[in-house]
């Protein structure tokens, strides 16, 4: 394995020159828990207070980088750590970047984390209960899932694994958007003093 190449610009150079810390935020849950719809609105909140952001969203990843990749266990995986790795440059940049990504199971975000371990990193799981996901779907997809349309869709043929108790846990059926961003803004708050 090669060593990996020093720069003079370092991330407290980087720190200092946006004038706040790096971060990634991993937004998670089942479809139509309102990651994307979160995601953005906690961008925009982000933005407008100066900080430098970007949105990762899952769908849009699967657009580019991870089209080529299906929803088997082995592609779900790699979806997963090529997100990480993404998530990862753009946090050594100097950026506060947003995640919106479904990943179901555990052992994924055990990656995910492992991949991040050195960045300021807020695991969040979008709590949703599955009839309320249903009634959200503008895209037809659980109807489509539930008649054999979709195969290996997460909450009908293929399993969603509720995090441990160390996530921070946002519920979006209780809760709107703007007080989920809310909550999620001061938590991720406090993680950038620590």
């Amino acid at each position: 394995m090669q060593a990996r190449q020093n720069f003079t610009i370092t991330e407290a150079h980087r720190t200092a020159h946006n004038g706040h810390p790096s971060a990634v935020v991993w937004l998670y849950g089942l479809s139509s828990s309102g990651k994307s719809t979160i995601a953005n609105a906690l961008e925009k909140r982000l933005f407008e207070m100066g900080n430098h952001t970007y949105c990762l969203d899952g769908d849009n990843m699967r657009q580019g980088l991870n089209k080529d990749l299906g929803f088997s266990a082995l592609d779900r995986l790699e979806n997963v750590r090529r997100v990480a790795e993404v998530a990862k440059l753009m946090a050594d940049a100097g950026m506060i970047v947003i995640v919106s990504l479904i990943t179901p199971y555990q052992e994924h975000r055990s990656m995910a984390m492992e991949i991040l371990k050195n960045e300021r990193f807020l695991d969040v799981y979008l709590e949703c209960d599955l009839s309320t996901c249903e009634r959200r779907d503008s895209k037809g997809l659980y109807k489509k899932a539930r008649a054999g349309e979709i195969s290996n869709f997460t909450g009908i043929s293929d399993p969603f694994e509720v995090p441990t108790a160390e996530a921070f846990r946002v519920n979006t059926s209780k809760y709107d958007v703007n007080e989920c961003v809310i909550r999620i803004a001061e938590e991720l708050r406090l993680r950038l003093k620590n």
